[in-house]
């Protein structure tokens, strides 16, 4: 039989990154061989990372769990489904109604966005538990902007990201989107729009400590002191301000706070930050002018802002000078997406507003931001005996032992547990100290839909693919295995998994028909429950979505519009548009305005005011990404590993050289929580005063099976830390930005 009788073509969207692009896998033999870019997919258009290449050896992987395993005298084995989810009730159950819902600590990684299930079924375990103690990658990431947003606007999901294809300036801070492919911007061919954008005669500003793959792209390329990235745009803002410069336009009618915001950034003048930044006086005040000059233009800020002592200023500013000059919510702006899944549009009113601090956790007083704790307090939460300490963990697609702070305090806290459930494709740091392990299948195996990016994404667009692969016997859909475990924790054990999906679709509808604003208001929710199609529940919530959403059929009302059966025609997707001005419509604070200087930041502008006084001495660590990694689940996969894709801490050669450093040879870092041993690579990337680890290395525990990522351990850099540098209105951990201390590992004389 010759290959071709064999193999076929399927196509997939790539879940490996936020890049989202669309992939036409080979499939042979019932397997992934294959993997090349969906050229006729409407959002990527054939783009590929090495990421989406690697897609069948990380399907393929060998050390991926195929069924659950379960914890019996000390050790694990495997066991059946069954005995999988009875253990689970057994384990949970009793500790909540002993001890109470916030006993079980939940804590999801950043894997749940990549998968449909893992959009779909955490919101239902957290609201059947009914338990606070919720900690997510968030606040290892993108919290500031969320609280940022929550506060501007009233909702922390309105994020407006830079209209990439249409602008004319685009400022990035703390962000390098040719290696990371975008983070809050989903935008496929990342480096390929910043080329147009500077082919159609724009211009290209990074600000950033290090000479990243996109500064070296960029027009002018800033290399600020980390952790200053706020100094740096608050005076920016007092240059628009005190040279004329601010023109809000449309925003004026739907923004109030501008005096105030004045007033705030007062002290912040270029010539008052510029030795803090290290950046010169005049250089900020022509930054400040190129983007008041640009016809339109975005300031975009990522990672390297967020995780940083003044991480929710950062983000808060990046806004305000997006609305400074006129740039929120406008074409060739920063503007919100609207998803095809998101809420119709209703009648602009004011809204609820966001509030932080509604509780705090137990042991560190940290207040909740989007109902989240510090990830960075989970430790104490659980090793520090009280009530209310956490004595069980559900872990959704996390590896906290190496991405939180201090994970040998997390590593030995998670081994004195009550109980433990992972639900996890592998055997890691953290996933081996669970009792109970339930192994999604590979993605090959899964539908796939975009619930979070696509509310991120840089043109309005709407895509799905069903399952590449059929699943394999014995193994179970990730959709399932989550609705067993939220029937498991919440008394219903036994029940027919799909009970939780038609719970979902009952109450959405019920709320969806009382709704006056809602298209289907009036109508019968069971009716309309049995208009829905799908081959399972997740397509069948998600056509409920759709027919909702605002682009949808709404039940039969628009005939033109969207619904599962339309989308399934369209495999390749459909194009929805460009982004489209959205102002006041989504607005959700209490004024029903922007509201530019919210309480909780003018509170902790003090903050900053100090830190132009403070001028810390020594090295300080950033973190760094590359193109062929995603955090700490990406080590495993050959093909990814391998040339500049290495765990070495980058030195400037001035610091090498007078630090005694060599090339190749181990150093000795030290920070607030430990000290490691790393291999030095001596580039001029860095600025100097600046050293450089990435994140998500550190696979040398005993226990885990991950045999190729084992091979080449690395060191976990968040293990210099010890958890107390937080952000403090997003509970973000300080991982940029921080001091360490360098010293050269001296080899052991020959004896």
């Amino acid at each position: 039989m010759s290959p071709n009788d064999t193999t076929r073509t399927a196509l997939r969207i790539c879940p490996l990154c936020e890049a989202t692009c669309g992939l036409a896998l080979t499939i042979g033999e019932g397997r992934v061989t294959g993997a090349r870019g969906d050229r006729e997919d409407v959002f990527s258009r054939g783009f590929i990372c090495p990421k989406g290449a690697a897609f069948p050896e990380l399907d393929g992987d060998p050390d991926r769990l195929a069924r659950p395993l379960v914890r019996e005298n000390g050790r694990l084995r495997e066991a059946s489904w069954e005995e999988a989810f009875d253990l689970v009730a057994a384990g949970l159950r009793p500790l909540v109604e002993e001890h109470g819902p916030h006993t079980v600590g939940v804590v999801l990684g950043n894997p749940n966005v990549h998968t449909m299930a893992g959009a779909l079924y955490p919101p239902v375990l957290l609201k059947a538990l009914g338990t606070r103690s919720v900690f997510t990658a968030s606040t290892l990431d993108q919290m500031p902007k969320h609280v940022s947003s929550g506060l501007l606007f009233g909702d922390a999901l309105a994020i407006p990201v830079p209209d990439l294809d249409r602008t004319d300036h685009l400022l990035l801070i703390g962000a390098n989107p040719l290696d990371s492919n975008g983070s809050l911007c989903t935008a496929p061919d990342f480096p390929g729009r910043l080329k147009a954008l500077k082919r159609r005669g724009g211009r290209l500003t990074v600000i950033d400590p290090r000479t990243t793959r996109t500064a070296r792209l960029a027009d002018r390329h800033v290399a600020v002191r980390p952790g200053t990235d706020a100094l740096l745009l608050a005076a920016l803002a007092h240059v628009l301000f005190e040279e004329g410069l601010t023109a809000p336009g449309r925003l004026t009618e739907h923004t109030e706070g501008f005096d105030e915001v004045r007033d705030a950034v007062q002290d912040f003048t270029p010539e008052a930050v510029a030795e803090a930044c290290d950046v010169p006086a005049g250089e900020i005040r022509a930054i400040a002018r190129e983007l008041a000059a640009a016809p339109t233009a975005a300031v975009y800020g990522r990672v390297g802002g967020s995780t940083v002592e003044f991480g929710t200023l950062t983000n808060w500013l990046v806004d305000v000078l997006n609305v400074l000059t006129g740039n929120l919510d406008r074409p060739g702006g920063a503007m919100f997406p609207h998803s095809a899944t998101d809420r119709a549009p209703r009648p602009a009113a004011p809204g609820r507003g966001f509030r932080l601090g509604r509780w705090h956790s137990r042991v560190g007083g940290h207040p909740e931001a989007k109902g989240e704790l510090p990830t960075a307090a989970l430790a104490e939460e659980i090793d520090t005996p009280g009530e209310g300490r956490v004595r069980a963990l559900i872990c959704v697609a996390a590896n906290p032992v190496l991405s939180a702070p201090d994970g040998k305090r997390l590593d030995e806290a998670l081994a004195g547990l009550d109980f433990m459930v992972s639900v996890d494709p592998y055997l890691n740091e953290t996933s081996r100290h669970a009792d109970v392990v339930l192994p999604p299948p590979p993605p090959s195996q899964s539908a796939h839909f975009d619930f979070a990016f696509n509310a991120f994404a840089v043109r309005n667009q709407v895509r799905y693919t069903r399952a590449a692969v059929p699943l394999q016997p014995g193994r179970l859909a990730e959709s399932e295995i989550h609705s067993r475990l939220i029937l498991a924790v919440s008394g219903m054990h036994g029940a027919p998994a799909s009970a939780v999906d038609d719970m979902v679709i009952g109450q959405t509808l019920g709320k969806a028909v009382a709704d006056p604003h809602a298209g289907v208001h009036g109508q019968d929710a069971q009716r309309l429950a049995g208009l829905l199609t799908g081959v399972s529940g997740p397509e069948r919530r998600l056509d409920m979505m759709l027919r909702l959403g605002p682009y949808g059929d709404g039940f039969g009302a628009d005939p033109e519009g969207m619904n599962l059966e339309k989308l399934l025609a369209h495999p390749h997707g459909l194009d929805l548009g460009p982004l489209r001005p959205r102002l006041p419509e989504l607005l959700k604070t209490r004024s029903g305005r922007v509201e530019l200087l919210p309480a909780p930041i003018a509170a902790d502008l003090p903050r900053l005011r100090r830190a132009l006084q403070e001028r810390p001495g020594g090295l300080l660590l950033v973190g760094r990404r590359h193109l062929r990694s995603n955090n700490s689940w990406m080590h495993n996969v050959p093909a990814l590993k391998g040339g500049s894709n290495r765990c070495t801490l980058q030195v400037h050669p001035q610091d090498a050289e007078r630090l005694g450093l060599a090339e190749g040879l181990p150093a000795r870092v030290k920070g607030d929580g430990g000290e490691l041993e790393v291999p030095v690579e001596i580039t001029d990337a860095v600025r100097t005063g600046v050293v450089s680890l990435p994140h998500g290395w550190g696979h040398d525990r005993t226990g885990a099976r991950l045999t190729v990522a084992a091979a080449e351990p690395g060191v976990n850099v968040n293990q210099l830390l010890d958890g107390t540098r937080l952000d403090p209105l997003s509970g973000t951990a300080v991982l940029n930005g921080f001091p360490v201390q360098i010293t050269a590992v001296r080899p052991t004389p020959a004896v």
